[in-house]
């Protein structure tokens, strides 16, 4: 079979695309794990934002494919139903199969949309079984993890366990399937690779309980370090690890950053996502061999640094710093300062507008961001399906906005019990834009050229709404964010 993988447009604006464009994982995962006889072709379509139905009309040309495949998050389901209309007008007869975090979360926003199946969950074997059933004509009532239409309707069999990672089931990506490839993080090609999946921790925003319930399945060193190789080998000289949860077990990534190092792969830059806790509780051992393996930014889910914000966000033990097995507060500052100690910038994960959000404690957050992080990171709470905070705010009458489309974790959907969620949006906005510019002369020393290229376009997309008057003080700044914020829709007209 001849099969076209497509990952959506939308992407997430704390860094403009000239900065960071990251491939879908999944897809090159899923590229891997189908029989050797097919031809898969994958196309991440952030590469080609502006040109989306043209391009589209070119691979359905090229490709000719049997079947379609898209992965979706909540805030690219507008984009994608959009996307299902262009497939279904180019080709009638052609399969059409959604997955990724929102058919997985919400299979009923799909079932009136025009597909075929939708592949809910980890999605390698279940495609895999899929496109096996189709070949042979068999029936798909045996699947477990897919849904699919019959006789006008979708059925929905059984979840799939998930996988533990163990041996050879889930193989490594297949990134000679891309059909496009201009993957960049700061002028550098940057590819994703998968040490682990899962967390045990509940945090009320997060949907990964509700996805893998409270597990953590590990990949062996060696598989890990073979999918890093391919990846330097395809060109990457950055690489992301997309865990869950990496430093869920300290150990283990002690050990990993040490495999890296003696395999020789700390030449290349790593990314990595990491929790205050973990960094700070060990950060004697763990962040000096952090660095002797190459991270350079670590996203820290810092998430509030308000005791009251912590506990509405189900985030407290993950952000507590423990010496002697007791606990003795906060572990957000000693994780920062043994992460910059070490010559790594943090990329701060942080949290405003919680229910009992005031003003003050907005500002406290933004503050503390503004003199200790190196770029921000601050989202909104969002109601994604199926997550505790949605229940919560939904109970509250909280939530002002319930089109997915705005569900991008910058966009605030959801009003405090003191400020509206407009209020909210525009303090962030504000504050957000200059501590990333505080950040331009660090990115300048890492990639000259880079910045010296890119610079005016990073800078027009940070501050796009603002103008001279707007950075003068001669206009209102409210006449600027909302400047900003009809930009900001228009740019998300992709089809």
């Amino acid at each position: 079979m001849k099969i076209l993988l497509l990952s959506m447009p939308d992407s997430f604006e704390h860094t403009p695309t000239v900065c960071i464009r990251m491939p879908n994982g999944a897809l090159a995962s899923l590229a891997g794990n189908v029989d050797p006889h097919h031809q898969v072709a994958v196309t991440d379509l952030v590469l080609a934002r502006d040109r989306v139905r043209t391009t589209i009309e070119e691979l359905m040309k090229t490709i000719d494919p049997d079947l379609v495949g898209l992965s979706i998050m909540t805030f690219q389901r507008k984009t994608a139903k959009k996307i299902v209309d262009l497939l279904r007008s180019l080709s009638a007869g052609l399969r059409i199969v959604v997955g990724g975090y929102d058919p997985s979360m919400a299979p009923e926003a799909y079932t009136d949309s025009d597909i075929d199946f939708i592949v809910r969950g980890e999605g390698e074997i279940t495609f895999r079984e899929l496109l096996r059933a189709i070949e042979n004509n068999r029936g798909y009532e045996g699947i477990l993890g897919l849904s699919y239409r019959e006789a006008g309707r979708f059925r929905h069999n059984p979840e799939r366990p998930v996988s533990g990672l163990e041996g050879s089931e889930i193989r490594l990506p297949n990134r000679s399937a891309r059909v496009l490839n201009s993957y960049t993080m700061l002028g550098r090609q940057v590819d994703v690779v998968e040490t682990s999946r899962g967390c045990t921790f509940d945090c009320s925003f997060c949907s990964i309980i509700a996805m893998r319930g409270r597990q953590f399945n590990t990949y062996s060193f060696d598989r890990v370090l073979a999918d890093i190789r391919d990846a330097s080998e395809h060109g990457a000289r950055a690489i992301f690890l997309v865990d869950d949860n990496i430093t869920l077990n300290v150990r283990r990534f002690e050990a990993l950053c040490q495999a890296i190092i003696d395999a020789r792969l700390n030449h290349l830059d790593y990314i990595v996502q990491a929790m205050t806790s973990a960094i700070a509780n060990s950060s004697e051992t763990l962040a000096p061999l952090m660095r002797e393996a190459g991270f350079r930014y670590v996203f820290l889910g810092i998430e509030n640094v308000l005791e009251a914000d912590l506990d509405f966000l189900r985030a407290g033990t993950k952000n507590t710093r423990r010496e002697k097995g007791s606990k003795i507060g906060n572990a957000t500052l000693k994780a920062i300062e043994a992460l910059h100690r070490n010559k790594m910038y943090v990329v701060g994960g942080l949290i405003v507008g919680n229910p009992a959000d005031t003003r003050e404690s907005i500002e406290t957050n933004l503050e503390f961001a503004r003199h200790n992080v190196d770029w921000p990171y601050i989202q909104h709470p969002t109601p994604y399906p199926r997550t505790p905070m949605t229940r919560d705010f939904r109970g509250r009458g909280l939530i002002i906005d319930d089109n997915p489309e705005n569900y991008d974790g910058t966009t605030a959907v959801v009003r405090t019990d003191h400020l509206t969620a407009e209020e909210v949006e525009f303090l962030r906005w504000r504050a957000e834009r200059w501590m990333k510019l505080r950040h331009l002369p660090a990115t300048f020393v890492h990639s000259p050229l880079f910045v010296l290229r890119n610079g005016p376009k990073m800078l027009a997309h940070t501050f796009r709404g603002s103008t001279v008057k707007t950075l003068l003080g001669l206009e209102d700044e409210r006449k600027a964010f909302q400047r900003y914020r009809r930009i900001r829709q228009a740019e998300r007209e992709y089809i």
